[in-house]
């Protein structure tokens, strides 16, 4: 059996740093509010010149570093985004034009914070079918733009980043033993849109918009749906929380993080948390928690990691792999 492992990972962030203090001078906010509520201390924000393509594309090539790889190697690109830098072309495909490759094809995949999931079950789709050896797989976004940066309920969650993976084909035995992507599971449910949306489009009025969130909605309904999706993948490769070794969820909200983590009866010791230095990047958070624990050796090869996301839609989804 075909399994779809990951050969490198990178990371790309902005240069700015912005602390809940110098928010308290922009809003009505705290520090302590902030920390208390989201367990945000921190965030990136991109300035002038740095873009989702650019971020995107520098997290791109540290993955190709750490893989020993040149975009020579790579057949396909996918970048999770929801802040592209046009409407269109895609944002894969500058990313493509950026990293110096002609040759492949690449596109983008949309559906908020929960696009990396998407893009990895997407990803290992197209490895175990034959139509790609080896992916890029990226989550970059820039949702600074996105916000009203009056409404202090939302302009002190999110930040800027961006994250990649390189994806690359491995002959397994088709028992949870292999190396790589061993189930995932991905749902959505439209008839909660407007709980977590942006009130502008090219369709509609023409414009960008801002964010809006029903935030108590939201935090409603996500542990039960990150938990539905976890346990599935649990299911389907006969594991439980005892085998894991890593959590690595949506970087949004501590609290969400924490009763996920409680319901799953996963110790917060096997859970990666950077919500506190990136905020909430939306569909970079995930490659960027992966990057970060990578680097400072929590996780190593042959490790259990499961990763799950919650976002606007709403969208929700779960991959299980052994790194």
């Amino acid at each position: 059996m075909i399994r779809s492992v990951v050969r490198g990972i990178g990371s790309s962030l902005p240069k700015r740093v912005v602390s809940n203090r110098e928010l308290e001078t922009l809003v009505e906010t705290s520090d302590d509010w902030i920390v208390q509520r989201t367990g945000i201390r921190q965030r990136y924000i991109a300035g002038e010149g740095e873009t989702s393509a650019s971020l995107g594309a520098e997290a791109a090539k540290a993955a190709l570093a750490m893989a020993g790889l040149s975009p020579d190697d790579i057949d396909m690109i996918i970048c999770a985004t929801s802040t592209p830098d046009n409407t269109f072309p895609s944002t894969a495909v500058n990313i493509q034009n950026r990293l110096g490759m002609s040759h492949g094809f690449a596109f983008d995949m949309q559906a908020v914070c929960s696009g990396f999931v998407y893009a990895l079950t997407t990803a290992d789709l197209y490895i175990r079918g034959g139509q790609a050896r080896r992916i890029l797989v990226i989550g970059a976004e820039t949702f600074s733009r996105l916000l009203d940066w009056k409404d202090r309920t939302t302009c002190v969650l999110f930040g800027d980043g961006a994250g990649a993976l390189v994806l690359e084909a491995e002959e397994g035995d088709g028992t949870a033993q292999d190396r790589g992507i061993l189930a995932s599971c991905l749902r959505s449910d439209g008839a909660h849109k407007d709980k977590l949306y942006v009130d502008g489009g090219v369709s509609t009025t023409g414009t960008i918009g801002h964010l809006r969130m029903e935030g108590r909605e939201v935090f409603k309904h996500a542990v039960g749906m990150i938990t539905d999706v976890v346990e599935q993948c649990f299911a389907d490769t006969g594991m439980s929380a005892d085998d894991l070794d890593w959590l690595v969820p949506h970087q949004a909200n501590l609290r969400i993080i924490d009763g996920a983590a409680k319901k799953l009866s996963i110790p917060m010791d096997k859970v990666v948390v950077t919500v506190d230095q990136h905020g909430n990047t939306s569909a970079a958070s995930i490659p960027l928690a992966l990057s970060a624990a990578v680097a400072d050796g929590r996780i190593k090869k042959g490790d259990i990691v499961m990763v799950d996301a919650m976002g606007g839609g709403f969208t929700w989804g779960a991959v299980l792999l052994r790194w």
